[in-house]
């Protein structure tokens, strides 16, 4: 498997499109697996990721063997908490929530989560979560107990973002949440884009091509598509 990070950054440099489909364990069918993996196979994808704020199911390892066996897309843990981990999966990002003050998801979850990855083989990737406002609560929100940060305040989230990188966090990952309203702005993409030098993640809220293309144009490395995927498997074929 190709080193994960080099990739995405070497697509950052050439300014190559990468898209990943976020899987939520908990709404798979692994009978359905085989059939949702081929559509992403005949998709643009280029990553798959899997995890979510909720898991509520120990399936993800199983889940993670079925996908492996149907693709050669690598699989990259999103993780919620660290019993998430898979050594099943090719990488991780291990995400740090700098957009909330909750010390569980600042670094709590990080020290857990420690021993579980050094006995394992994932490529790991420090990455820096902000959670925007996407227009309803989300499941992170929740979870996380934290709120947004709100779309008219982006400098803070530049700011946010630039600490994160600062800080040694090889991604950013700007994400409205799971279902949200409307996707993080152009705006929002675009300064943290010209603020920063580590590639960007933008998720949550796409559900258009031309969602996609507006934060591809303003600066994202890779765009997520989860839900509108998860509510239509042939979604890529529109």
């Amino acid at each position: 498997m190709t080193n994960i990070y080099s990739y995405i950054r070497q697509a950052k440099l050439s300014k190559k499109k990468l898209l990943a489909v976020l899987l939520d364990p908990d709404k798979l069918d692994p009978n359905q697996l085989p059939f949702i993996v081929s559509k992403i196979n005949a998709s643009p994808a280029t990553h798959i990721l899997i995890g979510g704020s909720l898991v509520l199911k120990d399936v993800i390892h199983e889940q993670i063997r079925i996908i492996k066996q149907c693709t050669d897309l690598p699989v990259v843990i999103f993780p919620g908490h660290p019993t998430q981990i898979s050594p099943e999966a090719h990488g991780i990002l291990l995400l740090s929530l700098l957009s909330g003050r909750n010390p569980d998801y600042l670094i709590g979850h990080h020290i857990e989560a420690a021993p579980i990855l050094r006995k394992t083989n994932l490529e790991i990737i420090p990455t820096a979560y902000i959670l925007v406002d996407g227009g309803k609560q989300t499941a992170v929100e929740v979870v996380s107990q934290t709120a947004a940060m709100q779309t008219s305040d982006s400098d803070k989230i530049l700011h946010t973002a630039q600490a994160g990188e600062m800080l040694g966090m090889s991604l950013i990952y700007l994400e409205a949440g799971s279902g949200a309203k409307h996707p993080v702005s152009p705006h929002v993409i675009s300064k943290v884009a010209c603020g920063t030098q580590i590639p960007i993640i933008v998720g949550g809220g796409i559900t258009s091509k031309s969602q996609a293309r507006d934060a591809f144009e303003a600066g994202a490395t890779m765009v997520v598509i989860g839900t509108a995927f998860e509510n239509n498997p042939s979604f890529f074929e529109q």
